[in-house]
């Protein structure tokens, strides 16, 4: 029995790939901005930029992220307030207060505070 290879059709010009990028830090990690004064707990992580355009064009473009990157949902805190902040991955850093977070959203996601991150609570796991 004769058989013929399948090959894939010719192409007339190679498709550029997407730079890959790895998400550097976890859900449950403690982070803070590189450049301004907060930092806060990763509760979600997006591979490449997923928020709305005005929000971007918000940004200054001196300080612009590039959008082909990880970003990530974070229950956040500063000297003045809680919130909600999406950052990119160039402008966080690992936090090395070893201090927990004071969020008020925090205990209905994460169990107790220990070695620089938070567990997830069991219900919401996967």
């Amino acid at each position: 029995m004769h058989r013929t290879p399948i090959t894939s059709p010719p192409f007339s010009a190679e498709i550029p790939l997407a730079p890959i990028s790895h998400a550097r830090f976890a859900i449950g990690d403690v982070v803070r901005h590189r450049m301004f004064d907060f930092r806060g707990v990763v509760f979600d992580v997006d591979p490449v930029f997923a928020n709305s355009d005005e929000w971007y064009d918000a940004i200054p473009e001196n300080i612009r992220p590039r959008k082909d990157q990880p970003f990530y949902h974070l229950l956040a805190e500063n000297m003045e307030s809680s919130y909600v902040a999406y950052v990119s991955q160039q402008n966080l850093v690992p936090d090395d207060l070893d201090e927990p977070v004071d969020h008020p959203a925090i205990s209905g996601l994460f169990g107790e505070y220990e070695d620089g991150k938070y567990p997830l609570r069991r219900e919401h796991r996967h």
